[in-house]
C-alpha cells in the first residue's frame, strides 16, 4: 500500500512515526511523508523517513491511503483521507465538526467511536473505525525506558516527586499568565521538581519568560528537547488548563491538577484559583472518587494500550480499499475547495505516477 503521512505540524511527528515503523516491519509499503515547511522548518526525521515538501509529489505519488492528525487535508489528493486526530481533547468545539475532507474516521476509544458513528449516519459519506491513537503504540514500546534518567534528576535535586506542567498554548484558554507565582509556591512547599514543558504553538514572550523562570528557581527545570510523552512517563503529577494532554496522563494511571478547565465533564481536580494549587496537589494523592474517575476515561477515552494501533490503522485502510477501492475525489463545497488551495496551494492535477 501506498501511504502518505500528512504531517501539518511539529506534534503530528510522534503521532504518525508508529505509522512508519508498522508500515516497515510489515514490508511491502511505500510511505512518503509531507512535512509544512511553514511550520516544520527543521523536520527531525529528514534522514530517516523518505519526505517532501511538495504537494505536487504528494499528488503525484498516488497515495492509497493518507492519514492526518489535524482537520484539514487537500481534497485533489487520491487515496482514503484517514482523520486519526491530534489529541483526546473531546471539549474543543472543533474535534467534532465535520469538514467533509476525510473518507474516515479512526477513532481512539469507545466515547469518540459513539459520538462519531452518531455522526457518520447524519452526513452518510465517511466510515468509523475504532483503533486506538498511535502515540499509545510510542507509550508501550518506550514506557520503561526512562526510569533510570527519572531517578537521577530526583537524586540531583534531591526531591520526592517530579511534577510536569503541560499548558495550552491557546491564548483564551492558557493558564500561562495567571499561575506562574503558584507554581513557585509549590516548589518551594512541597518535595517537588517541576517541570515545565511549553506546546510547539506557545507565543514566544510566554515562552522566554517561563524560560527565565526556571533560571530563577533551582527546584524548576524547563524542558524542550523531546516531545512531552518522555517528560509524562517520567512524572508523577500533572499541572495544565485545557489541554489533550490530561487525557494521556490519566491514561497513565496518574492524577491531574487544571486550572479553570473548560471541559463540560472533569474526570480529575480542576481549581479555579491558582492559591488553591499547594492544597489540590495534596488531595490528589488520595481522593478515592479522582482515582475512580480515572480509571472511567481510562476504559472509554482509550483502552486499546497493546501496541497494536498503527497496525489496526494501517488493515483499517486496507480493508476500506478492499471493499470501496482507493477514492479519487470527494464532493466538496466551494469554500472548503478554496480554504483547501488557500491553506496548501494549487497542483498540476493532470499528473499522476
Amino acid at each position: 500500500m501506498k501511504i502518505l503521512l500528512f504531517c501539518e505540524n511539529k506534534y503530528a511527528v510522534d503521532i504518525l512515526f508508529p505509522l512508519q515503523e508498522e508500515a516497515d516491519r510489515e514490508g511491502g509499503h511505500e510511505v512518503l511523508w509531507f512535512v509544512d515547511k511553514r511550520k516544520i522548518p527543521d523536520f527531525p526525521l529528514r534522514e530517516k523517513v523518505a519526505w517532501t515538501n511538495s504537494m505536487q509529489e504528494c499528488f503525484d505519488f498516488s497515495p492509497e491511503a493518507v492519514y492526518v492528525p489535524g482537520n484539514i487535508v487537500p481534497y485533489y489528493l487520491p487515496g482514503v483521507k484517514i482523520e486519526i486526530f491530534h489529541g483526546y481533547a473531546a471539549e474543543k468545539k472543533d474535534h467534532w465538526v465535520i469538514r467533509r475532507y476525510f473518507d474516515a474516521y479512526f477513532t481512539q476509544g469507545p466515547y469518540f467511536t459513539e459520538h462519531f458513528k452518531r455522526l457518520s449516519k447524519k452526513y452518510g459519506d465517511f466510515e468509523v473505525l475504532e483503533t486506538g491513537w498511535t502515540r499509545q503504540d510510542w507509550i508501550f514500546r518506550h514506557k520503561n525506558d526512562f526510569e533510570a534518567e527519572r531517578q537521577e534528576l530526583l537524586r540531583k535535586y534531591g526531591k520526592k516527586e517530579i511534577v510536569i506542567y503541560a499548558p495550552t498554548f491557546s491564548p483564551k484558554l492558557t493558564s500561562l499568565p495567571t499561575i506562574k507565582q503558584a507554581l513557585v509556591r509549590l516548589t518551594e512547599q512541597r518535595d517537588i521538581l517541576l517541570l515545565i514543558k511549553l506546546h510547539p504553538l506557545t507565543r514566544q514572550e510566554w515562552v522566554d519568560e517561563y524560560r527565565q523562570l526556571a533560571e530563577e528557581h533551582d527546584n524548576i527545570l524547563f524542558v524542550s528537547d523531546f516531545g512531552v510523552t518522555k517528560w509524562m512517563l517520567m512524572s508523577d503529577v500533572l499541572i495544565s488548563d485545557t489541554s489533550s494532554t490530561i487525557y494521556e496522563f490519566l491514561l497513565l494511571r496518574k492524577p491531574v491538577i487544571t486550572l479553570n478547565a473548560i471541559s463540560k465533564d472533569i474526570y480529575w481536580k480542576n481549581i479555579t484559583d491558582a492559591a488553591d494549587l499547594c492544597a489540590a496537589f495534596d488531595e490528589v494523592h488520595h481522593d478515592e472518587q479522582l482515582r475512580k474517575d480515572m480509571l472511567w476515561v481510562a476504559e472509554n477515552y482509550d483502552p486499546h494500550l497493546d501496541g497494536q494501533c498503527a497496525k489496526r490503522m494501517i488493515e483499517g485502510a486496507a480493508d476500506y480499499i478492499r471493499r470501496l477501492g482507493v477514492p479519487t475525489h470527494r464532493s466538496l463545497n466551494l469554500w472548503r475547495k478554496y480554504t483547501s488551495i488557500k491553506t496548501f496551494g494549487r497542483i498540476d492535477t493532470s499528473r499522476r505516477r
